[in-house]
């Protein structure tokens, strides 16, 4: 077996503020293959960004990774510096944010940028690095790109700047590419282009990507396998199909059934009742425990641990819906 792109390891990321410590991620894991793509779904809140910037190693105080591990292509960078990562930043892991406008300098040309991040990390010529970042452009389907490069971000639509974004992290061929919701803001056409693009680079290049979204449909089409995370922790993993087809998780069958989707025409949206709980204070038992509909005493005295079953699909769940729909 060939040793998984990424690791990640009873990984803990702390806020620690004035009104006490926020668990932002608290123990989370999960592996990531060459060339697969891992959906992490849930709602606003629920750590997913925040597991994204830990592993670029982007937290800055008051937060901190207090605990847990995080393996590169087997090489540990959990304790690495800012120095040492920004050895590995841009070369063999990189990050697409929902804003393209985070990766773009507004008052730089495209190709300033872009030549200069390849030359931070490899020693070429010039012409060399502006070859590569028109090969960059050109893979994720921008038309002229020898013509395109010499423009400014302000010249582009929304679209455009975010296949630019895709184009730079792309310019290492990096082990890893993290994307936090890159998608968001664009329209449903062009989102759809965007990720039919990723999907077919990742699957040329053999780039592993983490797709970090709150939309379902999204990772549906895009995802190889799904982690679903409320309050800091993963409470359920498994492929797309398994987790969207038969879920095991309530809060996963509650995004499932809150999307517009999956209600019949005419009747009212479900939801699922009640709110996400203050991350700074953790109820001791399930987190999920008060907006359950199978919740009992086991669920509010004892956090339930993470169990894998023989597809490999893991749970976190005193009471998983598989064991309801048998009764």
């Amino acid at each position: 077996m060939t040793r998984p792109v990424l690791e990640v390891e009873n990984l803990a990321t702390h806020f620690f503020t004035r009104e006490g410590v926020v668990k932002a991620v608290d123990g989370v894991s999960f592996s990531l293959g060459t060339g697969e793509v891992l959906g992490i779904v849930g709602e606003s809140g629920s750590g997913k960004s925040v597991t994204g910037f830990s592993i670029m190693g982007l937290i800055d105080p008051p937060g901190k990774i207090v605990s847990g591990s995080i393996r590169l292509a087997g090489e540990e960078i959990t304790a690495r510096d800012d120095a040492a990562m920004r050895k590995v930043r841009g070369k063999e892991l990189a990050m697409i944010f929902q804003d393209p406008m985070m990766t773009l300098n507004p008052v730089l040309r495209i190709d300033t940028q872009m030549i200069e991040a390849v030359l931070a990390h490899d020693k070429v010529s010039e012409q060399a690095a502006r070859s590569r970042c028109i090969e960059a452009l050109s893979m994720v389907g921008i038309p002229s790109p020898a013509e395109r490069l010499v423009a400014y971000p302000h010249q582009f639509s929304g679209g455009m700047r975010q296949r630019v974004a895709i184009a730079i992290a792309l310019l290492h061929r990096p082990k890893l590419i993290i994307a936090d919701e890159p998608t968001t803001a664009l329209d449903v056409t062009i989102q759809s282009q965007i990720l039919a693009e990723v999907q077919k680079l990742c699957a040329q290049t053999g780039t592993a990507m983490l797709w970090i979204t709150h939309d379902l449909a999204v990772v549906a089409g895009l995802a190889d396998r799904i982690a679903v995370m409320y309050a800091g922790r993963v409470v359920e993993e498994g492929s797309v199909e398994h987790v969207l087809e038969k879920p095991r998780h309530p809060y996963t069958n509650g995004l499932i059934g809150s999307v517009p989707s999956a209600n019949p025409l005419g009747r009212r949206l479900r939801q699922i009742p009640g709110s996400t709980p203050s991350l700074g204070r953790l109820p001791a038992g399930c987190a999920f425990e008060p907006r359950c509909g199978f919740s009992n005493e086991l669920c509010r005295q004892e956090r339930p641990g993470i169990a894998t079953d023989a597809s490999g699909a893991r749970v976190a769940c005193h009471h998983p819906l598989s064991l309801q729909r048998a009764s």
